[in-house]
């Protein structure tokens, strides 16, 4: 059995718009007397879109209109019509996440982009994501070695750093080419961030709008940027530089990196020397950036390798990587889905001990989604346990219903996901603690945290199985 899922990436980031349509492949890789075992056993790029300029209206706010007449027209280039996309991500990313209506153009763009599409921004995704679009993952997973991504954009450069294929950590710095804005035909200063601003009142570089920009009088503000990065990945000192930089947290101090990979768009520049061209070809100074990351002993000190993607790592990586499969040993006793943005309560493993702790747990832990005291929508996410006894399984199923009182008269279906296999039983013992009057869904393989949020598509695969995405929703200050 092999099924093919139409999968859409779309990318708004600082400095460009782009999108590509993938098919992700899935098979049944049990023998015929097993429990089937449905997995995503290949991926393929079918059509890239062109790279826009991200439009704004102004400095604080991107042209919604603009932005879906673009991607409006390469759905039409490719042939593919939004019914036909089964999974994928819609991604707002950089400096343009924090736009004053991207979440209104994000939700404009989810309903168009087809039925079972993501909405979501957030430094921690983009970085993970941008980190397998790159190949940084692969490398990792193939070679059992560490390697942190860079992905470096118009306006942040995030992190990732993997371990023998897992990811071990992320961050986010305000670090990228457009962060300072050149005419390119005057090459007069434009605009600069807010945080570039501060690096050069603090440390005199007397850089003003209206100045002529060149690679002399940019060095400095360059420099620092470099050493940010190195910071970032234990090459040199933390200071109060970095602090500024910080988007929302860097990557933990003290792990062993043995290799580096740079993506976005400044990464053209760290691979390829581009010796005579016009520095401020773009309107930014990402030439230059890239330029000296790639002097730097960044790529010296620890052992540069290629990147598979560099400006398209996060498209690809959100037409690609977002997608997980659920185990097959499912519950869902309706069809609700495809169920967008559910958010996710997780429980501690100590808070699994008994019925009773389950039960009080969970009582607690929903105060956190209470609105003006109106209980939102919620998943609960456990851990559960190896092959359960069913006294074991009774024990979880009258714990979680009892705990979710709140929840059992509205109108959605409860939701859980474990970790471990055990999600048909478990499904089926609180549908029977329910007296079948509640519908159940709880699936099983996927693993979750709080802050976490949840889409749960179609089912595939005869019913099998189900496509979910897990992400966070996160627009920066």
């Amino acid at each position: 059995m092999r099924e093919e899922l139409l999968s859409v990436g779309i990318d708004i980031g600082t400095s460009t718009t782009q999108l590509v349509f993938s098919k992700l492949y899935i098979e049944n890789m049990a023998s015929s007397y097993s429990v089937p075992r449905i997995v995503i056993v290949d991926k393929e790029i079918i059509y890239r879109s062109e790279i826009y300029f991200t439009p704004l209206k102004s400095p604080t706010e991107i042209d919604g209109p603009r932005v879906r007449q673009m991607i409006e027209q390469e759905y039409e280039r490719a042939g593919i019509d939004k019914s036909a996309i089964d999974t994928g991500a819609v991604i707002i990313t950089g400096e343009t996440a924090r736009k004053e209506n991207a979440k209104e153009v994000l939700e404009s763009l989810s309903g168009f982009a087809g039925d079972f599409v993501v909405a979501t921004a957030g430094p921690d995704l983009e970085s993970i994501i941008a980190g397998k679009g790159a190949g940084a993952h692969a490398y990792s997973k193939e070679h059992s070695t560490s390697v942190v991504n860079i992905d470096i954009g118009g306006g942040t450069s995030n992190l990732a750093l993997f371990l023998r294929g897992e990811i071990i950590d992320t961050g986010c710095l305000d670090i990228g080419g457009r962060l300072i804005k050149i005419d390119p035909e005057t090459h007069k200063i434009t605009y600069f961030s807010k945080k570039v601003e501060r690096l050069i009142q603090k440390h005199g570089l007397g850089i003003h709008l209206g100045m002529i920009a060149t690679k002399e009088n940019l060095q400095p503000i360059i420099a620092l940027m470099v050493k940010g990065i190195k910071q970032s990945v234990g090459l040199a000192p933390i200071d109060d530089d970095f602090d500024i930089m910080i988007t929302n947290k860097s990557i933990a101090q003290g792990h062993q990196i043995d290799h580096i990979c740079f993506s976005g768009g400044v990464a053209d520049y760290v691979y390829h020397d581009r010796a005579g061209k016009d520095y401020f070809a773009y309107g930014d100074m990402g030439i230059l950036l890239g330029e000296a990351i790639r002097e730097s002993d960044l790529c010296t000190k620890l052992h540069l390798i290629p990147s598979i993607e560099t400006i398209r790592a996060t498209v690809v990586g959100a037409g690609t990587h977002t997608t997980e499969i659920s185990g097959s040993t499912i519950t869902y006793t309706s069809n609700p889905f495809p169920i967008k943005n559910l958010p996710i309560l997780k429980l501690r493993k100590e808070e699994e001990q008994d019925a009773l702790m389950l039960e009080t747990s969970i009582k607690k832990k929903l105060e956190w989604f209470k609105l003006e005291g109106d209980l939102q929508r919620v998943a609960i996410a456990i851990e559960g346990v190896q092959n359960p006894s069913f006294l074991q399984i009774v024990e979880y199923a009258k714990g979680l219903v009892h705990g979710l009182e709140e929840l059992i008269n509205r109108e959605l279906p409860l939701v859980l996901i474990v970790e471990e296999d055990m999600a048909k039983a478990l499904g089926q013992a609180m549908y029977h603690e329910l007296a079948y009057k509640k519908d159940v869904v709880c699936l099983d393989s996927i693993k979750l945290d709080n802050g976490d949020y949840i889409d749960i598509g179609k089912p595939i695969a005869e019913g099998t199985v189900l496509p979910v995405v897990v992400k966070t929703l996160v627009f920066n200050e």
